[in-house]
């Protein structure tokens, strides 16, 4: 003898209810992004470390190819993407230039994983 299932329609199409907190925008994706990946690099995590570190919070792009036993182009390269990144800034003396932290980067970043 056969059984007859019958199968109930669902009260509603949707799974669940919305949790109402407002999902990540992309453009603050985008953002958070560019941020956790610069910092996502040993060398530039060394980097702010060796400029936090410095005098006055600050370092000199010849004092940084040394201590991380990598040329002048590829540390170049790695300031580039922090400074991009709005963690780094810039400034130009002379020939040289001086790097610094840019004030609440560091906690910008640490926002970032405990906002999600």
């Amino acid at each position: 003898m056969k059984t007859a299932v019958t199968i109930q329609p669902a009260a509603s199409s949707a799974c669940c209810e919305p949790s109402g907190t407002p999902a990540l925008s992309a453009e603050s994706a985008d953002s958070s992004a560019r941020i956790l990946k610069a910092l996502s690099d040993p060398n530039r995590l060394r980097l702010l470390s060796i400029i936090k570190a410095g005098d006055g919070g600050e370092a000199c792009v010849c004092d940084l190819t040394a201590p991380l036993e990598l040329g002048q182009p590829t540390v170049s390269h790695h300031l580039k993407i922090l400074v991009d990144a709005g963690i780094l800034e810039r400034e130009k003396r002379g020939t040289w230039a001086y790097y610094s932290l840019v004030p609440g980067s560091l906690e910008q970043a640490a926002a970032i994983l405990t906002q999600l």
